[in-house]
């Protein structure tokens, strides 16, 4: 980590600024420990994180927990981007605890992302550890990218989807959890 505060302070001198004036001087420590937080994900393993919360049930209609904000960042500029992740799934006997849908959505927040595959694998780790019927994950993001550089478009809003197993082949089971999300299907 000491070469990354080494990096930071070269990047104040490029950009022409002195590394050493008074509102600089902890810059490179405090940007270090900001960097640890936000890809603290590289570092979570995902059955850590679930640890044993799966729970055999017979339950098997439809679990969403929606609005589930989140932060990342955009790993080509490394600015952040953030929203809202939407995550159902059909059991087939087995539940996750609640409280590690949106663990698992910052597991993979927690990492220089693109939301395109970001939203592939909150899909595909609860598919993998639960074996449901299906998995379905919409994110709906704001990018700082987009915002601050290049087309510097304020309201664009990116969705993502991925819908795995049912929520693919059943047109009827993919609309009822866009409902649920308040999002129609025919949007």
């Amino acid at each position: 980590m000491e070469e990354l505060e080494h990096a930071v302070r070269t990047l104040l001198t490029e950009i022409g600024e002195d590394p050493e004036r008074e509102g600089l001087v902890d810059t490179p420590a405090r940007l270090r420990r900001m960097y640890a937080e936000l890809t603290e994900g590289y570092r979570t393993d995902p059955d850590t994180l679930i640890n044993g919360a799966c729970f055999t049930v017979d339950y098997d209609e439809m679990v969403v927990v929606r609005d589930i904000e989140f932060f990342s960042l955009c790993e080509h500029h490394l600015l952040p981007f953030y929203g809202r992740a939407h995550v159902g799934y059909l059991p087939r006997g087995t539940v996750i605890g609640l409280s590690k849908i949106p663990r698992i959505v910052d597991l993979y927040a927690h990492r220089l992302q693109v939301q395109e595959r970001m939203t592939q694998q909150v899909a595909g780790l609860l598919m993998d550890r639960l074996n449901p019927k299906g998995v379905a994950c919409v994110i709906e993001a704001t990018h700082l990218c987009t915002m601050m550089r290049g087309v510097k478009k304020q309201q664009a809003t990116m969705v993502t989807s991925a819908m795995l197993g049912t929520f693919r082949s059943d047109a009827r089971t993919r609309s009822e959890f866009l409902t649920f999300i308040g999002r129609s299907s025919e949007h």
